[in-house]
């Protein structure tokens, strides 16, 4: 009879990849604390010791996890804004079941901190009115991903498969981005 494998450790981060798991595969509804506890075989109640404020802080962390990105500093700000906003399509498209968290939850620990690292990123790299411009790249990224997922069908109960990767939304979304950093160039 083989040995019987240790249980693996409650953490943060285990908590938040069996949540992540859920969203994405059932949506935001479906994550219940009973089905995270079971998902992750131990008692709800043992998730409030990593997370207090039970799920509301669950949701913030699920938030935070896919909107605190930072990336490189560029060659120019240009560079490092593609970066950014590249790899932040690809994170919350990675996520979709918490692209509605993304969406309305403000930007508050590792996110607001990223924010502020982006904002000086592209001050140092020379663009003025740094601010307003990650608010509007933030705003094209966040609008463009919903419409992805809106139009992948990750969404409709009636589709057994979804689209992770188009084609057309890749196109789309690169010619967004350049006409937008054309226009934020003083």
């Amino acid at each position: 009879m083989p040995a019987k494998r240790p249980p693996v450790p409650l953490s943060r981060e285990r908590i938040i990849d069996a949540a992540l798991h859920i969203a994405d595969g059932q949506g935001l509804r479906r994550l219940t604390m009973r089905r995270l506890g079971d998902a992750l075989e131990v008692e709800a109640m043992a998730i409030y010791h990593h997370l207090p404020r039970g799920k509301e802080a669950l949701m913030d962390a699920l938030a935070e996890h896919v909107t605190a990105i930072r990336v490189a500093r560029g060659a120019t700000w240009q560079d490092t804004a593609r970066a950014w906003c590249r790899a932040s399509r690809e994170a919350l498209r990675e996520h979709p079941g918490v692209l509605a968290l993304a969406l309305t939850k403000p930007p508050k620990g590792g996110t607001a901190a990223a924010v502020t690292e982006q904002i000086q990123q592209l001050e140092d790299g020379g663009l003025d009115e740094a601010a307003e411009a990650v608010r509007t790249l933030r705003a094209f990224v966040f609008g463009a991903v919903a419409v992805e997922v809106q139009q992948s069908g990750w969404a409709d109960p009636e589709v057994d498969t979804w689209t992770r990767r188009d084609q057309r939304a890749d196109a789309d979304f690169e010619r967004g981005l350049d006409a937008l950093i054309r226009g934020l160039v003083p």
